[in-house]
């Protein structure tokens, strides 16, 4: 891991084609300017983390609360009440 210490304003290069320059620094945070192609993904980690669980929930209880499965109880209540 490569640890850097820039000051507002100051940027930095990776690769040929992504450049980060520092916007703002607050008491706890640190707002950033991310120049990079369309083409590579730029997410929150804690993003990346929370579809992690999403999925992890998702593939334990296949089943469940899926959205068609929702749709057809719907479509049923709606049979039903029609009936």
């Amino acid at each position: 891991m490569l640890i850097l210490q820039r000051k507002n304003n100051q940027s930095l290069t990776i690769g040929d084609n992504i450049n980060v320059t520092i916007l703002e620094i607050g008491n706890d945070w640190v707002k950033l300017a991310i120049d990079a192609p369309k083409e590579i993904s730029i997410l929150r980690t804690e993003l990346l983390e929370a579809a992690s669980a999403n999925q992890e929930a998702a593939s334990s209880h296949p089943n469940e609360g899926s959205i068609s499965q929702i749709r057809n109880l719907m479509n049923q209540s709606k049979n039903s009440e029609n009936t």
